[in-house]
């Protein structure tokens, strides 16, 4: 999943970027507004953190101008401001979420967890796909009842496709949420990774769960 922080701290863009890169999550970073702007519209992003005091343009104007294009990309305000005024006029200008500084990393991750799940339509912390669950809350897969081991980002790429199970999903769409840093330096990144996912997953005697689409990209299908 691919996330976007616009925010102008660097102590804060430090410690939520390494939380959020250790946890599978590709980021970029922006420390003002309007960058943060332009980074929102040309990118597809699955949530977005936005500070509301920013400089050249403010978190507000940001998200007033991002959601009359259109864009459903979830947002996480953050501020220093705690009134129910502040957290009221955030919400109305088009925010999913609020979270007030100082806060726990633990917290944020939780609710960006949300943010990206609500993304594709699903309101529950619990994937199945045939006899494949994941839980997204204890970040633990089992297949079979018998739990897999799998890296943060490995975990963020079966979460990906399991969020999109049943549709075809293009290797620039994986190169874009997930892998977009690693696909510069080497093309072959997303067929390794879908590779190893793919051994992770298989279990004696039960049928592939990740199909590839030649020439489209790949699909999570359980059988029927």
């Amino acid at each position: 999943m691919r996330v976007l922080i616009v925010e102008d701290s660097p102590r804060l863009q430090a410690s939520v970027g390494k939380a959020l890169r250790k946890s599978g999550y590709t980021v970029d970073i922006s420390g003002e507004g309007e960058e943060g702007l332009w980074l929102a519209e040309t990118n597809d992003y699955d949530a977005i953190i936005l500070d509301i005091m920013l400089p050249k343009l403010d978190g507000l104007t940001l998200l007033h101008r991002f959601r009359r294009q259109g864009r459903q990309t979830g947002v996480l305000l953050l501020t220093a401001k705690d009134t129910v005024e502040d957290r009221v006029n955030g919400l109305r200008m088009g925010a999913d979420d609020y979270l007030v500084k100082p806060f726990a990393l633990e917290e944020l991750l939780a609710r960006v967890q949300v943010l990206c799940r609500r993304q594709y339509g699903h309101a529950t912390n619990r994937l199945t796909a045939g006899n494949l669950e994941i839980d997204l809350n204890a970040r633990r897969v089992t297949r079979a009842g018998q739990p897999l081991e799998l890296t943060a980002r490995e975990f963020i790429l079966l979460e990906y496709l399991a969020q999109r199970q049943g549709q075809i999903v293009s290797r620039s769409e994986i190169e874009t949420h997930i892998y977009n840093d690693e696909a510069e330096l080497m093309s072959n990144v997303v067929d390794s990774a879908v590779c190893v996912l793919r051994r992770k997953l298989a279990w004696p005697g039960q049928p592939q769960l990740i199909h590839t689409k030649r020439g489209m990209g790949y699909v999570l299908q359980p059988p029927e």
